[in-house]
């Protein structure tokens, strides 16, 4: 029986794949999703789960606004 690599690289997802990353809370250095400590700082890294960190402060305001207008637009249509 001849098993032929090539035939049966298609099935299986690249070895390679390096998964998801994020930026140290500490350095800000690109770091996997499954580290648990920084190579470049060595601090322990934290996935922040706030949905509001990193966004910035003109996307927050506009949220709650939009937020307010419906709102406002419920109570009136009353």
């Amino acid at each position: 029986m001849n098993w032929d690599d090539e035939e049966y690289d298609d099935d299986y997802p690249d070895e390679t794949d390096e998964g998801f990353t994020f930026p140290c809370s500490n350095c800000g250095v690109e770091v996997y999703e499954d580290c648990e400590m920084c190579p470049a700082c060595g601090e322990y890294v934290v996935r922040s789960t706030n949905p509001l960190i990193g966004k910035p402060d003109w996307y927050v305001w506009l949220a709650v606004l939009g937020i307010i207008a419906v709102v406002l637009a419920m109570l009136t249509a009353f």
